[in-house]
């Protein structure tokens, strides 16, 4: 069997940067928490913050791949992660820019039963990065990623319940139009959750 240590070079900077990237994507999640609930008080700093780090560990994953022996594939493979997981509080801090830009508009709306869903899926996203480091059990990962899945089709149920209430006619036009682009981009996290995993489990189902 093809060891997953070797195919990193066996070195453990690889699987400590992806994953303190796969951590930013949970604090992301969390700052959102903060700032729907605060009412957009708190300003976007903390997602500026995470989206830096971020794209530092993507940055120090990018020189650690030249400086490192991997087959092309291997390259893709690693990449492919790499800006998959930093798509998650990229497009965090997007929502947040439309919230607070939406201010009274959308202030006062729930957003936890979205925002609950991606901090499932992030929570799911780092167990999966985490099981990269000694990758025995492919069923597992599959198990985690059937989880990341059964994740993203409630959010994609709610959705449909948030939009069927946006069309009910209820609501002021300026309203549908900010949270349909709010609701939108948090199921666009969702969506950058669920490629994560599948790059995770492409990886472990090709090195098993």
């Amino acid at each position: 069997m093809f060891s997953i240590q070797k195919f990193f070079g066996r070195e453990d900077k690889f699987f400590d940067l992806l994953e303190a990237s796969a951590e930013e994507a949970r604090v992301s999640v969390r700052e959102l928490i903060k700032l729907t609930e605060a009412g957009g008080k708190g300003g976007l700093e903390p997602f500026i913050e995470s989206r830096r780090k971020d794209k530092k560990i993507k940055e120090e994953i990018s020189e650690e791949l030249v400086r490192s022996f991997v087959t092309m594939l291997e390259r893709e493979d690693i990449a492919a992660l790499t800006n998959a997981l930093y798509k998650v509080p990229k497009t965090a801090e997007k929502f947040a820019e439309h919230y607070i830009l939406a201010g009274g508009n959308v202030q006062n709306v729930d957003f936890s039963g979205q925002i609950k869903l991606l901090e499932q899926a992030t929570e799911v996203i780092l167990a999966m990065v985490k099981k990269l480091r000694h990758v025995s059990d492919l069923e597992e990962i599959k198990e985690l990623n059937l989880k990341l899945q059964t994740v993203e089709g409630q959010a994609d149920k709610l959705m449909l319940e948030l939009l069927r209430d946006l069309y009910s006619g209820r609501h002021e036009p300026l309203k549908v139009i900010a949270l349909k682009d709010l609701y939108e981009l948090l199921e666009r996290v969702v969506d950058r959750c669920r490629d994560a995993g599948n790059v995770v489990s492409h990886i472990v189902l090709k090195n098993s």
